[in-house]
């Protein structure tokens, strides 16, 4: 992306390139003015301040390589800028990167680390990842993970490989399984669940997921791995990707994940932090993608140590 600014004007002029190739001219505008309302955005867009080869264009008007965009002087709230993640984390996120080509890559994201900064989070995953590799021109969520799960996240570096890999998942064609330890014995045959789930903001602003008949069709899979005393290993394969899935999914089959503390079995979390338990036991511990050549790239994530550790405990 070259950018030219006039001096005298403020005014900035932004020639597009492949990296935003697509993208919408008020997504792509609502990413450089951060600081900025989103209704000034648009009132901006509405008012042909924003042009694009010198066009006024509507919000859903979708970049091309080449367009050149002129963005009038917007000013700017102050903000106080967020403390960059720190050597150690930059360290510990490239040395959890398990594949990564040209077009996008995988970490092993830490259990504890949010995916992105928001409510009450100033420095996430992708935030730190973007500092930490400052020359990047493009890196973009995939999808997420909950803060306490860990494993596979995919991050694009590429606009064209973000909507390959979105257009994937929505089709179905993106193979995501967990390991996740459940609360009390898992019933003997039930391997999927159909339920539908619909998410709720309570007026603290906590976000809870509850099976509704109206909400949007969720199917998840399930395979028993091992029986323990009072908990069950499964292996989870998910078919949709609602959020919190798999935790309200199995919190409607009577057996919450151990550590939930959101839809939680409170005496199952005692018992299971006696034994050592500090989390939420939810991994990402595989992903099967089809790149666009059609190669096929399957990336697996080991379980991490402080789970291993508690599974042989519970042995």
């Amino acid at each position: 992306m070259t950018e030219i600014q006039n001096g005298s004007l403020g005014v900035h002029f932004v020639k597009i390139d492949e990296n935003h190739d697509g993208q919408r001219i008020d997504n792509f505008l609502l990413g450089r003015l951060k600081g900025v309302p989103k209704s000034r955005v648009y009132r901006i867009l509405r008012k042909g301040e924003v042009r694009v080869n010198g066009s006024r264009v509507k919000a859903e008007y979708r970049l091309q390589v080449g367009d050149a965009v002129r963005i009038p002087p917007v000013r700017v709230a102050e903000r106080d800028v967020p403390a960059g993640p720190s050597p150690k984390l930059q360290q510990l996120l490239e040395q959890n990167i398990v594949y990564e080509d040209t077009a996008f890559l995988v970490v092993n994201k830490p259990a504890g680390l949010a995916v992105h900064g928001g409510s009450g989070v100033s420095l996430g995953l992708i935030e730190s990842l973007r500092a930490t590799r400052p020359s990047a021109p493009f890196l973009e969520l995939v999808h997420r993970l909950d803060r306490e799960t860990s494993g596979c996240l995919m991050i694009a570096k590429k606009r064209s490989m973000l909507r390959h890999l979105q257009d994937e998942m929505r089709a179905g064609r993106v193979v995501k399984v967990y390991q996740a330890l459940c609360c009390g014995s898992w019933p003997k045959g039930m391997k999927r669940i159909s339920a539908p789930l619909r998410k709720n903001e309570l007026k603290s602003g906590e976000r809870v997921v509850k099976v509704d008949p109206d909400g949007k069709a969720s199917v998840t899979h399930f395979q028993v791995l091992h029986r323990y005393r009072g908990a069950t290993l499964l292996e989870v394969a998910l078919e949709t990707g609602r959020t919190h899935q798999i935790r309200v999914h199995c919190q409607f089959a009577g057996c919450p994940l151990a550590g939930d503390e959101k839809y939680a079995d409170v005496e199952c979390n005692r018992q299971m932090r006696e034994k050592g338990l500090r989390r939420m036991f939810l991994h990402a511990g595989q992903l099967e993608v089809s790149l666009p050549d059609g190669q096929l790239v399957d990336i697996r994530s080991p379980l991490p140590g402080d789970l291993a550790a508690l599974l042989t405990n519970l042995e």
